[in-house]
């Protein structure tokens, strides 16, 4: 639009090119509410210049802790929980998907047209996702004791709705065409879903199932710190006796795993596409 064409769309209609002075002042009053809102929360979750000038010295003085990064002479140890985060993240996305794959085609509306029954599993499958892996962890954890099997517990557990939900959507768009023809050539249920569902389907389902992989390697590093074993666990016993220099260098290195992993990752997916 060029400047004549503003003033001429200003002459004819003031209102369509510059708001009212009500118009005005209600976006005025919106945007101070939502100022006040803002600062009033931040002042009661302790959010203030007080605090961050008091805290901020402490970082500094982490930070300066953290240089060099130094493993500490547990290099083997620190891989060692690496090798066992990835194991319990690949053993808990590989639990969720097998889990996961009957309730996706339970879910879908392709393959169970009952209104009152699917709306009923997908909120069954909602309240379940609604609960984070973190405090699966600490139930299992409590239940089974320190170490990986929680964790692996834990994932696999929290990774179900969503895995279920992924794959159901996958379900319904798929084409129907090859089923149908299954089917009028008298096809079993159970045939039906092998050679003409699977096939369509299983590459989107396996580049979710990637994906979920990628989150899961990042949480089980989490699920570590409540004691679920891996690098987790050994990043929390360094920050409890304050060996920051080898804080860091845990870190640097889960940070290249994670940078690694996510690449195979993504370049696996685009095939997968």
């Amino acid at each position: 639009m060029t400047p004549a064409d503003m003033d001429q769309a200003l002459e004819l209609s003031p209102r369509a090119v510059r708001p009212s002075w009500r118009d005005r002042v209600l976006r005025g009053l919106i945007g101070a509410l939502a100022l006040a809102a803002l600062i009033a929360m931040a002042v009661d979750v302790g959010v203030t210049p007080t605090a961050l000038a008091a805290g901020s010295g402490k970082l500094a003085t982490f930070l300066r802790a953290m240089i060099p990064p130094n493993a500490g002479g547990e290099l083997v140890r620190i891989v060692r929980a690496l090798g066992e985060t990835f194991a319990m993240a690949f053993a808990g996305t590989v639990l969720a998907a097998v889990a996961a794959l009957p309730l996706g085609v339970f879910g879908a509306k392709s393959v169970v047209p009952q209104p009152l029954l699917h709306f009923g599993f997908r909120r069954v499958l909602d309240m379940f996702r609604g609960v984070p892996a973190l405090v699966w962890a600490l139930i299992f954890v409590a239940a089974f004791g320190l170490g990986p099997f929680g964790g692996v517990l834990a994932l696999a557990i929290a990774d179900v709705p969503g895995l279920a939900k992924l794959y159901a959507e996958a379900i319904e768009n798929c084409d129907e065409k090859p089923l149908e023809g299954l089917r009028s050539a008298g096809a079993a249920p159970p045939v039906v879903l092998r050679y003409g569902l699977l096939p369509q389907v299983a590459p989107l389902m396996a580049s979710q199932t990637l994906f979920f992989l990628e989150s899961n390697f990042r949480n089980a590093a989490v699920l570590g710190i409540v004691g679920a074993g891996g690098i987790g666990f050994e990043l929390e016993e360094r920050i409890r006796i304050f060996a920051f220099d080898e804080v860091a260098f845990i870190v640097l290195l889960y940070v290249v795993c994670v940078a690694v992993l996510d690449t195979i990752s993504q370049r696996l997916r685009a095939r997968l596409a």
